[in-house]
């Protein structure tokens, strides 16, 4: 590795969700104490999640989502996606970075590409356990392939040659609440239940459901915090209500991380960032992977908790009020098997994604970071 006269630059290409966007802020964490200037390339979206990097370090680049066959959206998408590859071209060109980094989604598609056509090094992250489709597109076009879970081109010789694995990185708050023991499994036991940033409808559907379905012996020992859509905040207060259980519910929780390290058993979807969060923190989970996904994403992301023994997986058409209060009695009952899901969630977790990636980082754009 050469050592790099002045400040080198980075960009990461993030599309503007909180999954995408929230290891990119992670990894501009690590490469910032590295000594480099990080900017973000994303879409509009960022706004809500972009707090890690300074105005004048955000860029918005157009792109667009390829979705089903119709010609006219086709050509539309496409037309976006050349407008964002006109930007990010000149972006590059201005900013002149070391490296361009992909986080998935399709606004990554246009730096990246960019990024590769100019010759700069490029290396892009997937969070889930299949690859999504922007950077399936991207895989055989850039120098190199950060992974979450092993063995995701098992069966892809050409690009697992490229591939590392680091891990999926977490936010400080997560870090943070990975340093909370297992909560004693002493009343209240602490029911935490989410179904991604907006919160879940059959979230709010099925979980009071099946809390009116267990033990009545069972449920004043019950402390339960809920996200919920705006809309059905007040109908799932009232459930609990009826039911006599404490409950805390609300569209967000700013603090999640430490709501999940406080928490003896969490209800929620498989998205990547709840899948490394659970793992981070060590945490058992009941997970209901979004039904009718194309790559069938969080039911991979939650197999892999599964396997370790840190979760249960229970596919849509199975998460009915009964077979959740079956399925909640029974590890509520069994203390001993809740602190070993615990414990085998962890082992699946990597507190250290974001210094393995920005390790990968400076290899691939070849600097030697500097104290």
């Amino acid at each position: 590795m050469s050592e790099t006269p002045g400040r080198a630059t980075v960009l990461v290409a993030a599309g503007g969700t909180g999954g995408h966007l929230f290891p990119a802020q992670a990894l501009a964490a690590a490469l910032s104490q590295r000594n480099l200037a990080v900017h973000l390339a994303t879409d509009r979206r960022a706004t809500r999640y972009g707090g890690g990097f300074t105005e004048n370090a955000i860029h918005v680049v157009a792109s667009a989502t390829l979705r089903g066959r119709n010609p006219i959206a086709l050509v539309q998408t496409v037309a976006a996606l050349g407008v964002g590859l006109t930007q990010a071209w000149a972006l590059i060109g201005r900013l002149k970075p070391a490296a361009v980094i992909g986080f998935g989604g399709y606004p990554t598609v246009p730096p990246v590409l960019a990024a590769a056509w100019r010759g700069v090094p490029t290396l892009i992250h997937d969070a889930n356990a299949v690859i999504g489709r922007a950077n399936r597109l991207l895989a055989p076009r850039v120098t190199a392939i950060a992974t979450t879970f092993p063995n995701v081109f098992r069966d892809e010789p050409k690009l697992a040659a490229k591939a590392t694995l680091t891990g999926n990185p977490v936010r400080p708050a997560v870090v943070a609440a990975a340093a909370t023991p297992y909560p004693p499994l002493a009343d209240p036991l602490r029911l935490l239940v989410f179904g991604g940033s907006q919160g879940a409808r059959v979230m709010a559907d099925v979980v009071p459901a099946a809390v009116g379905w267990l033990d009545p012996g069972l449920r004043p020992r019950l402390a339960v915090v809920q996200q919920a859509r705006g809309e059905d905040v007040e109908r799932v207060r009232n459930a609990y209500a009826g039911l006599a259980v404490t409950a805390e519910v609300a569209p967000f929780f700013a603090d999640l991380p430490a709501r999940m390290a406080a928490s003896h058993l969490i209800v929620g979807r498989s998205g990547a960032s709840t899948v490394a969060e659970l793992a981070a923190i060590g945490r058992p989970a009941v997970l209901v992977p979004l039904p009718h996904a194309l790559d069938q994403d969080q039911f991979a992301n939650a197999g892999v908790l599964a396997d370790a023994g840190g979760a249960l997986r229970l596919v849509q058409t199975e998460f009915t009020p009964r077979r959740l209060a079956e399925e909640l009695g029974a590890l509520l009952a069994a203390p001993a098997r809740l602190v070993a899901m615990a414990a085998a969630a962890r082992t699946v977790g990597r507190l250290d994604a974001a210094e393995r990636l920005a390790d990968l980082v400076l290899k691939v754009a070849g600097i030697t970071a500097k104290a």
